[in-house]
């Protein structure tokens, strides 16, 4: 794992976190034991989908950086749609107040995706190599290669 990544992870978390304390106590205000669960629940499924997305992400274009723009957002369909298909499997489940699982769901992932586009908009990543792997025109060969064996 790169460090931009981490730090991006790290931004995201740290954002969604408190979003989804708030949006837990309110649901446990508002819709009492089962509203607690239900946005326990919905921090879980935030944290499980959008952590496993964002460590996919990573190891996906850890070899190849070119394919980063497709494969994150092929990451982040896959994400919603998984996250569709569980608010419908559990829609009408009677474990959890499915309102509150719901909302709580849609304010955390917001969150942490608003963290990811934060850090990533704020954080200092080169977009190019700082060491040139081909000399330039008119270079001495022999000093390209007594600096790249330093």
């Amino acid at each position: 794992m790169q460090p931009n990544d981490v730090r991006i992870l790290r931004g995201a978390a740290l954002v969604a976190a408190p979003v989804g304390v708030v949006a837990t106590v309110v649901s446990a205000i508002v819709a009492g034991e089962k509203g607690l669960v239900g946005a326990l629940v919905a921090l879980a499924v935030v944290a499980g989908f959008f952590g496993g997305g964002s460590a996919a992400l990573m190891r996906l274009t850890q070899d190849k950086p070119q394919v980063a723009m497709t494969a994150g957002l092929l990451v982040y369909a896959v994400q919603m749609l998984l996250i569709g298909v569980f608010v419908i499997a559990f829609g009408k489940t009677t474990l959890f107040n499915g309102r509150a699982f719901a909302l709580s769901l849609l304010v955390t992932a917001l969150a942490w995706v608003g963290g990811q586009v934060k850090q990533s908009l704020t954080s200092r990543m080169l977009y190019v190599d700082p060491v040139p792997s081909v000399p330039a025109k008119g270079a001495d060969p022999a000093k390209a290669e007594s600096r790249d064996a330093a």
